[in-house]
C-alpha cells in the first residue's frame, strides 16, 4: 500500500468520524446504525450496544426521552492503517450539550463549558459499501460539575 493509498484509507476513517458526529447531533439516530458493521458494537463504561439493530434502537431510545441540543467535536484525529482493509483510530472528543426541562429544543442552547470531554477508539473495516466502524469504544476524562 502507497503513501497516497494510505491517505485515501485516513480520509475515509475520519469522514466516517464526522458523519457520526453529524447523526447524533441532527438527531438521526437511525443512520448512526448505517456506519457500524453488522455485528459492530459501540460502548461507554455503563453501556454496549452490539450489531446494527442494537445501536439503531439504543440511539433511538435516547433521542425519544429528551429534546437534546449536542454538538460532538472531533479533534486530534490519528487513524492508524494496517492494511487494505483495516485502521485503528483515536480522537478527542469535546461534547456540548443541553437538555431542555421543557422538552423542546432551545436554541440557542444555553452553555457554560462542555458537558464532557474523553476520547473515541475506533477500529474500521472496509466492507463492500465502503469503511464502516467495527468498534467504537468512549471514554470520558473530564465531566463537568453540576451546579450546586
Amino acid at each position: 500500500m502507497d503513501d497516497i493509498q494510505k491517505l485515501l484509507v485516513e480520509r475515509e476513517c475520519e469522514r466516517l468520524i464526522n458523519q457520526y458526529c453529524l447523526f447524533v447531533d441532527f438527531g438521526e439516530a437511525s443512520r448512526i446504525a448505517e456506519l457500524f458493521t453488522e455485528d459492530g458494537w459501540w460502548e461507554n463504561d455503563s453501556i454496549r450496544m452490539v450489531g446494527q439493530d442494537g445501536i439503531r434502537r439504543e440511539f433511538a431510545k435516547r433521542q425519544d426521552v429528551t429534546r437534546r441540543t449536542s454538538r460532538h467535536l472531533c479533534t486530534n484525529v490519528l487513524i492508524d492503517v494496517i492494511d487494505g482493509d483495516r485502521a485503528t483510530g483515536i480522537c478527542y472528543l469535546i461534547n456540548y450539550r443541553h437538555d431542555s426541562p421543557t422538552g423542546e429544543a432551545e436554541m440557542p442552547a444555553p452553555s457554560d463549558t462542555p458537558k464532557f470531554v474523553g476520547e473515541y477508539r475506533d477500529t474500521f473495516v472496509r466492507t463492500p459499501d465502503g469503511w464502516r466502524f467495527a468498534t467504537r469504544r468512549c471514554d470520558i476524562t473530564f465531566v463537568r460539575r453540576q451546579a450546586h
